[in-house]
């Protein structure tokens, strides 16, 4: 549910932003929050605990282990989107600027729903380098404040360069999918991006599982194994060295 929060708070910054540039920007300012509070309060991370890989090559558990520990994780995270996506949604946030920020919504979602396999593939493995690389600077810092820079500036990039993580599409697409079956965003989105109708039938529940989630969080898994075991191998490989 925290990167959630980030997702919710970076679509409210950036929706009346039109340059994309600069929307971007806005939306990488305050999404890290989200992965701050994960860190801060202990709470458990699809993306990050990817770097458990580390942790089988090792000999600390097994693979089966690994898969199990992960899909609980990916559960929770999963339940957690959804349930503020609901909440969002009845509190009437997309109404934000007479249902602009509903429009955004449906746009943000639209980007999302519309890659190829292999874009969702490779964008979901470089962002999960740099949020498991956030991750591990994180655990190497010695105070708050050096935890939180270690987030901020890691996943204000992969926001920036428009990389695509699976946990935060859990927000990003369900919540596009909601506000799509509003005609008064729809007609925004219409009036405002140019989508036909047609256009906007690509947002659906294929095109959030199949389309992004999987290759998404198939890439992710990618990203954040290969950080963690090259990163493995080059600490291991000094260890030895030194011995």
């Amino acid at each position: 549910m925290m990167i959630a929060f980030g997702a919710s708070a970076s679509n409210v910054a950036a929706h009346a932003v039109t340059n994309v540039g600069l929307s971007r920007l806005v939306a990488g300012c305050v999404f890290p929050v989200g992965l701050m509070m994960v860190v801060l309060l202990g709470a458990e991370l699809f993306t990050g605990d990817c770097l458990m890989a580390m942790g089988n090559a090792e000999g600390a558990c097994t693979i089966l282990d690994l898969i199990k520990f992960l899909f609980v994780v990916y559960v929770g995270n999963f339940v957690g989107s959804i349930l503020l996506v609901v909440v969002n949604v009845i509190s009437g946030q997309l109404n934000y600027s007479s249902g602009l920020l509903g429009a955004y919504t449906i746009k943000v979602a639209m980007g999302k729903v519309n890659m190829s396999f292999g874009q969702a593939l490779c964008s979901g493995i470089l962002c999960n380098i740099l949020v498991c690389a956030a991750v591990l600077m994180a655990m190497c810092a010695r105070d708050i404040v050096g935890k939180l820079f270690a987030c901020f500036f890691t996943i204000m990039l992969f926001v920036v360069a428009g990389y695509e993580h699976c946990i935060a599409n859990m927000y990003y697409i369900p919540a596009g999918l909601i506000a799509a079956r509003n005609q008064n965003y729809v007609q925004v989105a219409m009036d405002t991006y140019g989508y036909t109708a047609d256009q906007l039938s690509s947002l659906n529940l294929y095109g959030f599982f199949v389309k992004n989630l999987v290759p998404v969080t198939i890439g992710n898994i990618i990203g954040g194994a290969v950080l963690g075991l090259i990163l493995l191998y080059l600490h291991g490989y000094d260890k030895k060295k030194a011995a």
